[in-house]
This record gives structure tokens, C-alpha cells and sequence, in this order.
């Protein structure tokens, strides 16, 4: 539609004036406007056209109204809704929505088409108008560029982009330059990619990574290691990909040692070593680089040198794996691809068997190079200098080179290990050669060094003096040990100097040295007089640093020479010296050799030196003390001493050794006063020893008292220990009394034995609170407690607490005294006393002998005492007491003899007869019992 047409259009719409309302104005369109527009315009063919066409010329500068239209045009011809656009294109040129809706539609209807279709070039036409007005939209250029695209035409969709870099501001570049980037990618233009990329850098240089990895995708591998070098010297570099710089290192390296021949721009080998320098935990990796690029650039020798290099600067183990591996490599590589060579030359066999004994030599250097890389990374380590001289030992030159060197590296506060042992090591390989002169210099040297102990000085001052004694110069020795040992020079001052002030140095605090003045000591003993020699010994004494073991040498050298008092004052300065327990063997050898010595001349004067050792000494040691001082009482002195000595040692050993001391306490009583002074021995050995040792001790007496015919002391004893003896964990102790009663005992004392039996197993039992609650449950069955019931229990609980301790009380008492334990005794007639109340109390609530079993009906009997005693707690536990003792133990016994209380029942029968005048009797079927039971208490006219 041209200008005319457009105007014709308008001139059919007249204004008309509302009749109602004088400033109100609509558009109205007649009969003969509608003729008139089918006339002029054959392509509006509905009368929906024609609205839309009204609400266009209304509002011709609205954007929705037009957008309403297209929409509406939507499904009619592509040249229908395409006018639509354009009509309302010339009246709104500037709105964006519309330009983009058009757009969008224009390149909707050519899709599918080829690229050379005529309406492809109308569409480029349309997008160029937009741009007109449109060239500050990015999203336009965008869609242009990619329409372009679609085409294949790369240089107008390069300018058109080029254009937009222009057209835009610098802040919406960002959403143009991927789809810049994109078109590069995807056609191969190289030259133009590298040339865009570098402008692209400018504004985004972070991207610089996808640049390399372009590069080297198109093999510009120059350029690519030029950008990476840039990168990794950039320190504030941060790589998007999130690389570090030691892998862009890396990747530069491999990129410079698989390119030589194309890395032009760089100096190769400089970068590389920068990297060595720069990055020291991955060194092994960029030395094998480095070696990588001399040998792919023909130049094997210089790869060599590297390769050398490598291995002698190279500060870990695992770097001097990685490079000794690669380095080995390399050898056997060049030497297989000369053997696998043709044409071989003299000069090339000459080449190959220099490289064989070139590689034999490097595999015989591992050791050696090894031990380099752990003395580059802790020069002052002893240990690896001693393993370096025995990898040179066979080149005596390297030795001392190495020697030498070591000496001189090792720093003395550094050092790990003993840095003495380098200067004797060093001597000795003189000594070795037959060069006591230069041995004696390097012992010289040796001395005057600032080692941090003294104790290593000492050491090398005593290997001086023993290399002087193997080569028989033992004067020499004396005078270097008068050396050594010489106070330094100060007067008062060096007398202060304490032998472990870090401050003073270490030749200043050597003659304190107890390692010295020792070696000092066995020389004078061996090579000087007995004057020296004391006074050497004297001088430790002096210096208070002699130990246990220089006393009891110094006391044995003047043994030896008979100088007996002499070597007593020796033990007596020991003893002032020391304490416990250091000063015990000194007391051992004192008083061994005293005894030794004088015999029972001085006995007042050695039980002098018994008490006074004895004084402080510990319980651990006092056991040897003690048995020194009985024997020498008993060899010397009086028995009864001895008597007094052992009852003192078994107060003062410990709990452990008490019982041998007692054992040791019998045998010698019995020896030396008979076998009946050891009763009390025996006595008080049960009372002081643990139960178990004290069941021994009771089994040991009885068999003494059996022994000795007293029967009825053993039995005593036996009931004695009984009372510590739990049935069913002492078993022997018990089959031991059940044999003894059935040799010396009657039907009386068996019987006897088992109730006690019964009655320390109801001690030892441990199910009283167990039943304690079985009687509460019973009592108060519902679970609720009243007031009254809650201070009943807490009653019952006191009661069962005084009860437990009156029986542990009496139980200390049973034990504290050996007591004979008849049938006839008070306890034994209480407790019968007790069981006969405890029946009376019983049958009073019901027949329990008739009309229950003692297990079935438990709980209903502890019911019926609840109700019966409800008003005194203290009588129902009493009841419960001897309930448990009654009832609770009914257990199967093998060794229970089935005796009836029917005598008993006659007795108390024949107590109620009396008043009654009845009398019952009871058929009793006796048995014969063999003489063995009886012994000779049975009258021998019942052998009948």
C-alpha cells in the first residue's frame, strides 16, 4: 500500500459530531465509505477486517491495537499479515515490539527454504531497514547475525557483527561475542578466529584458556604456549576452569617438550628451569620435561647433562625415583635403537660400548646417589654420613674426602644422631692404616668441638684412651684420663659448674663425667698403685657422682688388697650417699661382707648395722634384710633373737610375701624350739593372712595337731576355718574335715560338721534380698503402698541392716579366736533354742509340719507371720531371719547324712507328758558302725 492508497483509506473515515454532546467526537464510517473502501481495496474481504481496520484509524499510534490486528491476520496469507506490519511499521518506525514480532514472523515463513531462495534476501532487507531504527537492540543484531548464520554467509555475518560491536555500548558486548565466538568455532577460519580472539582478550583476558585450547586444537602451538606463558606469569591470574598455576605449569611444559621444533617464540629451556625453581614439589616432573625437549630436538648429550643434573639436585626421594627411572630409560633406549641399527660402523660399536658402561655405571651409582638426595635433604644426619663412607669404603680417598666434609657440615645442635661417632669413626680409619699420628689429630680435633652433651665428649676421650691401650701406650692412656679429668680453670667458680647447666659448655662439664672418672678408675686399678687408684675413688666420692655400683667396686678393690676397714668406710660413705631403694644393694654387699669378715666377733656391732638399715628401709626389701639378719643371729647369736627378728619380718614384708615369711617362720621355730612352739606361729598366721592363705594355714595346723594326737584341737581348728569357708567354692577344705571325721570322728562330730556346713553355707548365701522382697510382695500384693506400710518397710530394711551387721560382727569375732565348736556348746543351744521358738511361732499361725511343704506354701507362711506379728516389725524379722535359715537350704547334699528330729520331738513329748501323763514312744533301727568310725572310744564289749 503506497502513500495514495493509504490516504484514500483515511478520507473514507469522516469525523462526525455526537448530536448529545457537543465536544464529543467519534469516527463513523457510512454505506458509501464501505462501497467506497471495497473499491479501493479488494483485499479486505470481511467485515471482522474492517472493525480492526476502525480501531487502527481511531488509534493509528497505538502498538496494541496494531499487534491486536496481526494477531487477528495471524492464519490469513503471509502477504496479508506481512502489510499489517508494514502499515503499521510506517506509522510506529520505532517500536522495538513491533520490529521484533515482523522479524520473527519474516524469518518463520522462509524457514525450511534453502539459503538461495529469492524471499532470504527480502528478509536481510527487512532486517537491515530495522536496524535504521533498531541498532541500539542487541537482541536484533543477535537474531540477524544467527539468520545469517542459517545462510552460510560468514564474511556478511561477520560484518554485520562487527557492525553491532560498533553500534552497541561496551557494557552489552558480552551477549554478542559468544555467538561471534560460536561462528569461528564452527567453520574453519583460522587466520580470522586467531585475529578475533585476540580483540575478544581485550575484554574478557579471563578467557585467555579457551584461547590456548583453541590454539592447540588448530596446531598454532606456538601461539598457544606464547598465551600460557602470559598466563602463568601473571600472579594475579585466576583460571576460570579452576587450574592452578602448577598445572598451567605443567601443561606449558608438556606443551614446550612434545613441540620443540614448533615452539619458535620462546626460550624453551629457560621457562623450564623457572618452573624447576618455582614449583620444588613437582621438580622431578618438569626436570623429566626439560629432558624430554633436548632429546625430541636431536640433542641426546645435552638431555644427558640434564638427566645429571637432575639426580644430584633433585631433594625427595620419590623426584629421584621419578627422574633415576626416566634417566634409565632414556639409556636403554638410545642403546636398543643402536643395536637395532643396520649399517653399524667400528665407530658406532666404539659409541654403543661407551653407552653400555655408561649405563652399567649409573645402576652401580644408585646407591650412592640415593644417599646424596638424603643428605641434601638433612645434611646434619649422622647415620646417613656413616652409610655414605660404607658405600666409598673400597676408595679409601672418597672416604676421608667424605669424613672430612662430614666433620665439617654436621652442625653439633642440628645433628641427628651421635656426632661423636663421625670423629672415633674417622680415627679408627687412621688407627686402621697405621696412622697413630693422624688418628691422635682427628682425637685432638675431636675434643675441642662444641658438642651439646657431655656425654659425647666423654665417649670420644674414652675411645682415645682405648686406641692407646690396644697399641700398649698405657701411660699415655693415664694422661689423657688426668686430661679429661682436670676441673677447668676458675678456682671456686668451676667447682659450681653443674654437670646438666646447658649454659656452660660441655668441656667445662667434663670432669663430672662419670663415664670418664670410671674408665679413669679401671685404669688406675689396672696400670697405677693403690694410693692413686684410692684417690681416684675418693675424688667421685668427692664430686658426688658416684652411683651404687662405683661403691661397691671401690669397697671390693680394697677387699681384694685387705684393707677390710677401708672398704667398710667405703660402704659406709655409700649408705650416707644414697637413699632407697638405691642404697639397697650397697647395704646387701655391706653387710654380706661384714658377716663374711668378722664372723660373730663383732655381733653387737652387726646388729647395730641390721637396726639401722632396717630403720627406713621399704617393705619390698626388707624380706632379704630380715633373713640376713635371722641367719646371722642364728649362726651367731641367739635363737631367741632369731625368734624375735622373724616375728618383726612378718609385720614389715608386704601383704604378698607374708605368707612365705610365715611359712619360713615355722620351719625355723619348729627346728630350733619343736614343733609345739609353732602353735602360735600358727595362730597368728590366721589372724594376719587373707582368707584363702589363712585356709591353708588352718589345714596345715589341723594335720599338726592330727599329728600330734590331739584330735579335739584339730576338730577346733577346723570349725575355726570353717567360718571362712564358702561350700561351694572350698570344697577341699571341706572334703579334707569330712575325711578327717570319718578316721577320728562319731556319728556326733559328722553330724556336727554338717550343721556347720548348712550354717556357714546360709552366711555365704546371697539370696536374702531376694526373698526379703518376695515377703514384701506377698504382704502387699496390689502394688499400692499406704503411709503406714512405707514406714513398715523402712522399718524392715533398718532391722535387716543392724541384723547383717550383728552377723558379720560375731563372724569377725569367730574368727579373731580358735574356738572348739561342740554340740554341747552356748551358741549351739542358742540356735536350737531359736529353731524350737521359731516352730512354736509357726504352728501357732498353721500345722506346718502336717498341712504344707516347706517350698510350696512359702509365701502363704510369710503372709500368715505378716498378720500374726503385724504389730512388732522387729519380731517378724527375727522370724524371717531364722526362716531363711530354716527353709532356704534344703538343697541336695551327697554328703548330708538323713538325720530326724524325732528324738527332739520324744524330748519335748515327754515334757508335755508330764502334765498330761501321755507318753509316746519311737521304734529307732540302729546300724552297726565299723571300729574305724569309733577308734578306741567304743567299749569293746558292744563288738558283740
Amino acid at each position: 500500500m503506497d502513500d495514495r492508497e493509504y490516504e484514500e483509506m483515511r478520507k473514507c473515515f469522516l469525523p462526525v459530531r455526537h448530536p448529545t454532546d457537543e465536544t464529543r467526537h467519534e469516527l463513523s464510517v457510512s454505506p458509501a465509505c464501505v462501497h467506497r473502501l471495497n473499491h479501493c481495496f479488494p483485499r479486505l474481504k470481511s467485515a471482522e477486517d474492517l472493525a480492526f481496520e476502525e480501531d487502527i484509524l481511531r488509534n493509528p499510534f497505538s502498538v496494541k491495537h496494531w499487534m491486536r490486528y496481526a494477531s487477528h491476520k495471524k492464519d490469513s496469507t503471509p502477504e496479508a499479515l506481512n502489510m499489517v506490519y508494514e502499515r503499521a511499521l510506517r506509522e510506529l518506525p520505532g517500536s522495538y515490539k513491533l520490529w521484533i514480532a515482523f522479524l520473527r514472523q519474516r524469518v518463520a515463513q522462509i524457514s525450511g527454504k534453502p539459503a538461495t531462495d529469492p524471499t532470504a534476501e527480502d528478509v536481510n532487507n527487512c532486517f537491515e531497514r530495522s536496524l535504521v531504527f533498531m541498532h541500539k537492540m542487541p537482541r536484533i543484531w543477535i537474531t540477524f547475525a544467527e539468520f545469517l548464520m542459517s545462510q552460510n554467509r560468514i564474511t556478511r555475518c561477520r560484518r554485520t557483527l562487527d557492525r553491532a560491536l560498533q553500534a552497541l555500548p561496551i557494557t552489552q558486548h558480552n551477549r554478542v561475542w559468544p555467538l561471534y565466538l560460536r561462528l569461528i568455532r564452527e567453520y574453519d577460519i583460522p587466520e580470522t578466529a586467531v585475529r578475533l580472539y585476540k580483540r575478544y582478550l581485550k575484554l574478557q583476558p579471563e578467557e585467555a584458556e579457551d584461547y590456548v585450547q583453541y590454539l592447540i586444537g588448530v596446531e598454532r602451538v606456538d601461539e598457544a604456549a606464547v598465551q600460557l606463558a602470559r598466563v602463568v606469569n601473571r600472579d594475579d591470574w585466576v583460571s576460570k576452569a579452576g587450574k592452578s598455576r602448577h598445572q598451567l605449569w605443567t601443561e606449558l611444559a608438556d606443551i614446550i617438550c612434545k613441540n620443540p621444533d614448533k615452539v619458535c617464540s620462546l626460550n624453551s629451556e629457560a621457562i623450564l628451569r623457572e618452573g624447576i625453581k618455582r614449583y620444588t614439589d613437582e621438580q622431578a616432573m618438569l626436570w623429566i620435561s626439560l629432558a624430554e625437549y633436548h632429546i625430541r630436538s636431536g640433542l641426546f648429550d645435552k638431555a644427558r647433562d640434564v638427566y645429571e643434573e637432575a639426580v644430584l639436585s633433585v631433594m625427595t626421594i620419590k623426584d629421584f625415583s621419578q627422574v633415576f627411572d626416566a634417566y634409565a630409560q632414556s639409556e636403554e633406549q638410545l642403546i636398543k635403537a643402536k643395536m637395532d641399527s643396520e649399517s653399524v660402523t667400528d665407530e658406532d660399536d666404539a659409541d654403543l660400548e661407551l653407552r653400555l658402561a655408561r649405563y652399567e655405571e649409573l645402576i652401580e651409582r644408585r646407591p650412592l646417589l640415593l644417599n646424596s638426595v638424603a643428605l641434601r635433604q638433612n645434611p646434619h644426619n649422622v647415620d646417613e654420613w656413616h652409610k655414605r663412607v660404607a658405600l666409598l669404603e673400597s676408595k679409601p680417598a672418597k672416604v676421608v674426602e667424605v669424613f672430612t666434609e662430614a666433620v665439617q657440615t654436621v652442625d653439633p645442635k642440628q645433628s641427628s644422631g651421635k656426632l661423636h661417632t663421625l670423629w672415633i669413626s674417622f680415627a679408627k680409619f687412621y688407627e686402621k692404616a697405621d696412622q697413630l699420628e693422624d688418628s691422635r689429630v682427628i682425637f685432638e680435633r675431636a675434643t675441642q668441638t662444641a658438642f651439646t652433651r657431655v656425654e659425647e665428649l666423654a665417649a670420644v676421650w674414652c675411645e682415645w684412651a682405648e686406641m692407646e691401650l690396644r697399641h700398649d701406650h698405657w701411660k699415655a692412656a693415664l694422661a689423657l684420663m688426668h686430661r679429661a679429668t682436670a676441673a677447668p680453670p676458675g678456682g671456686t667458680a668451676a667447682k659450681r659448674v653443674g654437670y646438666y647447666d646447658a649454659s656452660e659448655t660441655a668441656q667445662n662439664r667434663l670432669h663430672k663425667s662419670l663415664k670418664v672418672w670410671s674408665m679413669f678408675a679401671d685404669l688406675e686399678e689396672s696400670f697405677g698403685t693403690f694410693t692413686t687408684t684410692k684417690a681416684v675413688y675418693d675424688r667421685i666420692i668427692e664430686l658426688r657422682i658416684a652411683t651404687p655400683q662405683i661403691i661397691i667396686n671401690y669397697g671390693l678393690f680394697l677387699e681384694e688388697l685387705n684393707y677390710f676397714e677401708e672398704a667398710f668406710k667405703a660402704y659406709e660413705k655409700g649408705v650416707s650417699l644414697f637413699r632407697w631403694p638405691n642404697v639397697y644393694d650397697i647395704w646387701n654387699t655391706y653387710l654380706t661382707k661384714f658377716m663374711d669378715r668378722y664372723k660373730g666377733s663383732k655381733l653387737e656391732r652387726a646388729r647395730d648395722l641390721f637396726e639401722q638399715c632396717l630403720a627406713d628401709c621399704p617393705a619390698k626389701y626388707a624380706k632379704t634384710i630380715y633373713l640376713l639378719y635371722a641367719k646371722c643371729e642364728e649362726a651367731y647369736g641367739l635363737a631367741k633373737h632369731a625368734m624375735n627378728i622373724y616375728d618383726r619380718a612378718v609385720e614389715a614384708v608386704p601383704a604378698d610375701e607374708r605368707f612365705d615369711m610365715y611359712n619360713v617362720f615355722v620351719r625355723k621355730a619348729s627346728q630350733m624350739f619343736g614343733v609345739t612352739h609353732t602353735r602360735q606361729i600358727y595362730e597368728k598366721a590366721i589372724d594376719a593372712l587373707s582368707d584363702s592363705q589363712a585356709q591353708e594355714m588352718c589345714v596345715r595346723f589341723a594335720e599338726l595337731e592330727r599329728k600330734l594326737g590331739e584330735i579335739d584341737r584339730a576338730r577346733a581348728i577346723y570349725g575355726h576355718c570353717s567360718q571362712m569357708c564358702d561350700p561351694r567354692t572350698s570344697a577341699n577344705f571341706w572334703n579334707t574335715w569330712k575325711e578327717f571325721e570319718i578316721k577320728h570322728g562319731n556319728e556326733d562330730t559328722i553330724r556336727e560338721m554338717l550343721r556347720i556346713k548348712r550354717s556357714v553355707a546360709a552366711t555365704f548365701n546371697t539370696q536374702v534380698n531376694y526373698m526379703s522382697a518376695q515377703m514384701l510382695a506377698a504382704v502387699n500384693p496390689g502394688g499400692g503402698q499406704p503411709s503406714d506400710a512405707v514406714t513398715r518397710m523402712s522399718a524392715l530394711e533398718s532391722s535387716v541392716v543392724e541384723t547383717n551387721a550383728d552377723n558379720n560382727m560375731r563372724a569377725n569375732q569367730q574368727k579373731s579366736a580358735v574356738m572348739f565348736v561342740k554340740s554341747t556348746t552356748k551358741a549351739v543351744e542358742e540356735i536350737i533354742s531359736s529353731k524350737r521358738w521359731f516352730r512354736e511361732k509357726c504352728s501357732e499361725v498353721l500345722d506346718l509340719k502336717r498341712k504344707t511343704t516347706e517350698s510350696k506354701d512359702l509365701l502363704s507362711v510369710i503372709k500368715a507371720l505378716f498378720h500374726g506379728f503385724e504389730h512388732n516389725i522387729e519380731t517378724v524379722v527375727k522370724v524371717f531371719i531364722r526362716f531363711v535359715d530354716y527353709f532356704s537350704f534344703k538343697t541336695a547334699n551327697p554328703d548330708e547324712i538323713d538325720i530326724n528330729d524325732d528324738d527332739e520331738d520324744e524330748e519335748e513329748d515327754a515334757d508335755d507328758g508330764e502334765d498330761t501323763g501321755a507318753k509316746k514312744s519311737t521304734d529307732i533301727q540302729q546300724k552297726m558302725v565299723p571300729r574305724e568310725v569309733f577308734g578306741s572310744l567304743r567299749p569293746e564289749e558292744e563288738d558283740d
